[in-house]
């Protein structure tokens, strides 16, 4: 059986973080494997709070369970601090991991910071290096390439730039700060682009109104998943894709904010 890990924050929703990517790990025929970053104390409205683990407690998941289990891929969420993102990267190099998925997860759907300053640079220089794919959507993709994203040629731009860290992939999804000009004439389309230093492609699909939580953990975990399996980065997040936007579309409402998705509907 293949393995996947996850290294990302516990979401007492089940929505995002470690238990969204398990589930979807899970849905992809994959063992999945998890290390906690943070505890999050959220709901589907707003995040409260937030504790990075300690350095050791962090450290001795990692170790451990790497002594013992050798994953076929991994990927990262909300690393929260500069000292867990060189733990990472210091592991990947040492235990030569390969298919390395990085969701550079800055803010919360709701606004909140979900990574401490620093954070993002380090994570740029050190673990972008070492990653097959990363999954920015367009607000985190406009940080880090520090273009702003306003047309599916900036969305280019941005890509070739972030290209240029060493990841071997960039897709940067449309998710909810989508707000790119009429001339693209996009509608009511989702669009999604890829890059893999020698072409882009674009992967579209009709956008579903709302707001829903724990999307990009989804579609990273689905891409890590696949890369698991063997498949090439490109089916990896056309698959990705698709599953991310049959999950939304038969989302649940189950509190008062954002909805959650459905992955189990897909079976």
């Amino acid at each position: 059986m293949k393995i996947a890990l996850t290294i990302a924050g516990f979401d007492p929703t089940g929505g995002a973080g470690v238990q969204q990517d398990l589930k979807v790990f899970h849905f992809f025929g994959v063992y999945g494997l998890s290390v906690l970053s943070a505890i999050t104390a959220q709901n589907t409205y707003e995040v409260r709070y937030i504790s990075a683990v300690d350095k050791k407690s962090f450290e001795e998941q990692l170790f451990t369970l790497l002594s013992d289990i050798r994953p076929d891929a991994l990927k990262t969420g909300m690393l929260f601090s500069k000292d867990i993102v060189k733990i990472i990267t210091k592991v990947i190099k040492g235990y030569e991991l390969q298919n390395l998925v990085v969701d550079p997860v800055t803010i919360s759907t709701t606004g909140t910071m979900l990574i401490e300053e620093g954070t993002l640079d380090i994570m740029k220089k050190e673990l972008f290096p070492l990653a097959k794919v990363i999954t920015p959507n367009i607000y985190e993709a406009s940080v880090l390439s520090g273009i702003r994203i306003e047309s599916i040629d900036d969305m280019k731009s941005s890509a070739y730039e972030l290209q240029k860290t060493g990841a071997e992939a960039v897709v940067i999804t449309g998710g909810p700060f989508s707000g790119l000009r009429d001339e693209d004439d996009l509608g009511d389309e989702s669009v999604d682009l890829l890059y893999d230093g020698k072409d882009f492609q674009l992967f579209r699909s009709k956008r579903v109104s709302g707001e829903y939580h724990g999307t990009g953990c989804a579609f990273s975990a689905a891409i890590t998943g696949l890369l698991a399996k063997g498949f090439s980065v490109a089916y990896s997040v056309e698959i990705a894709k698709n599953f991310v936007t049959k999950a939304i579309k038969n989302a649940h409402t189950l509190g008062k904010g954002m909805r959650l998705l459905n992955i189990d509907v897909q079976r």
